[in-house]
């Protein structure tokens, strides 16, 4: 992890960890300095509020939050913060995560959440590092190689293209 941590990746249960690695991965590969983070709107609302509202000050640039069920965190965060939010929502047991899909996408006006597909953490780690690249001509150098690659990865799949 670099030193200058710049994004908060936040969870309310450590059983959301397997799939945010997936945004760890990329914030590696990019060399984005980031923390995570165990907080609930539910089960330690004043710490969340705190580090909602001191994200700013601390020097971070975008918060991911990852919610399942009624999927409150993405919300509340953004209720508390002026970073850009962007909410993963994780796949239930009884819903196969509708629910948090539609619970992170339904904000009232002035309190946006940019939200990706249902366990889409890496989708919103490259997200997160399309906002920070706005600023930062190395990691715009990184994304625009990351893109390039990905194109090239994708053009190869075709030499195994056989029907």
């Amino acid at each position: 992890m670099a030193n200058n941590v710049i994004v908060g990746i936040i969870m309310g249960s450590d059983s959301d960890l397997p799939i945010m690695e997936e945004a760890v991965k990329v914030f590696k590969d990019f060399n984005i300095g980031y923390e995570v983070k165990i907080l609930s709107a539910h089960r330690t609302p004043d710490q969340h509020a705190e580090y909602s509202k001191t994200a700013v000050d601390r020097g971070l640039k975008v918060i991911i939050a990852a919610a399942g069920g009624a999927a409150h965190l993405p919300g509340v965060t953004a209720a508390h913060t002026t970073l850009p939010v962007i909410g993963v929502p994780i796949k239930g047991k009884s819903l196969e995560g509708m629910d948090s899909l539609l619970s992170i996408v339904q904000m009232p006006p002035g309190v946006p959440v940019a939200t990706v597909s249902i366990n889409g953490a890496k989708n919103a780690a490259i997200l997160a590092v399309e906002i920070i690249a706005l600023t930062d001509l190395a990691i715009s150098k990184k994304l625009k190689e990351y893109k390039k690659k990905i194109e090239k990865d994708s053009i190869a799949k075709n030499e195994n293209v056989k029907l």
